[in-house]
């Protein structure tokens, strides 16, 4: 005869036996595809790899490894540093499957055989075949970028990415035109919507959703926009038609390499300003931030610019036509237009406020950026279903 208490025992064995029953079954792993899957980097360079697991449910854990640590390592979320001269191969591994890139690894810069870093040779301005500039700007110690030619947009009717063609080029108020069917272009997107499925509910670069946690890559909001996640960054996954038009070419920037950027490396002396790094001015007509990089001189003719590395300065302190923006660019300079930002299909801000977002999550509503207008800039933290400018970066 059962007791009281082997009756309830019983009942709770069963309980629990059929919770687990219940329990779905792990998705397995069909396939790892990482990009991109050659690359050549000088040595000391780093470079962020990325890697898509399929389907989207499956495990996202990835371990990345080197067949080679002497000529380059890879750290644990896929960012290879290149150590010396020779090649090796960077394998990813998601459960039992795997894909590789294959690192070779010279002395020099292959592509500018001046370096702009070296304060023997002048900062080389303009753009490359590929849309990146000649000018390099530093992010951290030891790691520098280079920007592309113009803000990112997008055509939703053709599935097109493209760079605008001028750096003061913005789509306005026309992003309130955002769909999935639009034959426009717009160039505000809500973070991480790179067309990737993170798992997030909005992840399209046409989304509207006005809830934060649609934007969660992975389906949890502490997720950022690198490592297993990668492929939600809009440079990594997406072709840029005009800025090489290969996947893994490009990348966000992080929070901290925002942060340096504005704060923290040294730059040139321009009109007297020791690590000049930058100033807000009006260029052919639109307010935004002149970015200057490492290493700049003004050109011959222009006024030197004022209010630089000062946060409260005004815009209309500093003046540029068209043309002679174009001696500026030529000199390396970058400009980030104030393109405003969108929320649902409203779109505030044009002309007077950049938004610019970061690979960087902040928490379980924001995700961080840098912002600039009037009286401010810095690095700050943005609701994640707002809609905000993306301006791209190569290693």
């Amino acid at each position: 005869m059962k007791t009281g208490k082997q009756t309830l025992f019983a009942v709770l064995c069963v309980a629990l036996l059929g919770m687990w029953g219940c329990r779905p079954e792990t998705v397995d792993v069909d396939s790892v595809s990482i990009r991109p899957t050659s690359v050549e980097l000088t040595v000391g360079s780093t470079y962020q790899l990325s890697a898509a697991v399929l389907p989207s449910d499956a495990p996202q854990e990835l371990e990345w490894t080197s067949s080679r640590p002497a000529v380059a390592t890879v750290n644990a979320s896929g960012l290879v540093t290149a150590v010396a001269l020779g090649e090796c191969d960077i394998t990813v591994f998601a459960g039992d499957k795997s894909d590789v890139c294959h690192v070779t690894v010279v002395d020099g810069d292959p592509t500018h055989p001046t370096d702009p870093t070296d304060p023997q040779n002048p900062s080389v301005g303009g753009f490359d075949q590929n849309g990146a500039s000649n000018a390099v700007f530093t992010v951290a110690s030891g790691r520098t970028v280079k920007f592309s030619r113009g803000n990112l947009q997008y055509q939703a009717s053709t599935g097109t990415w493209r760079f605008a063609e001028h750096q003061y080029d913005i789509v306005g108020e026309d992003n309130a035109n955002i769909s999935s069917t639009y034959n426009g272009w717009i160039d505000l997107f809500g973070w991480g919507t790179s067309g990737w499925n993170s798992g997030a509910n909005a992840y399209q670069p046409w989304s509207t959703s006005i809830y934060y946690s649609d934007y969660y890559p992975g389906g949890v909001y502490y997720n950022s926009l690198i490592g297993a996640y990668a492929n939600a960054d809009w440079g990594v996954y997406n072709a840029i038609s005009n800025g090489g038009n290969q996947a893994g070419m490009w990348r966000t920037l992080t929070k901290d390499e925002w942060s340096y950027l504005l704060n923290s490396r040294a730059a040139s002396t321009i009109n007297g300003v020791a690590n000049a790094r930058y100033a807000k001015a009006v260029v052919n007509g639109t307010n935004g931030l002149v970015i200057f990089p490492d290493n700049f001189t003004m050109p011959s003719g222009i006024s030197n610019p004022s209010g630089i590395n000062t946060y409260s300065a005004p815009s209309n302190n500093n003046t540029y036509t068209a043309s002679q923006w174009s001696q500026m660019e030529g000199a390396g300079a970058i400009f980030l237009p104030a393109a405003g930002y969108r929320y649902g299909t409203g779109v505030y801000g044009v002309g007077t406020v950049g938004h610019y977002w970061s690979s960087t999550y902040y928490d379980e509503g924001y995700a961080y950026g840098m912002y600039f207008d009037g009286d401010d800039i810095g690095v700050y933290y943005g609701s994640r279903d707002g809609g905000r400018s993306v301006r791209l970066v190569r290693d």
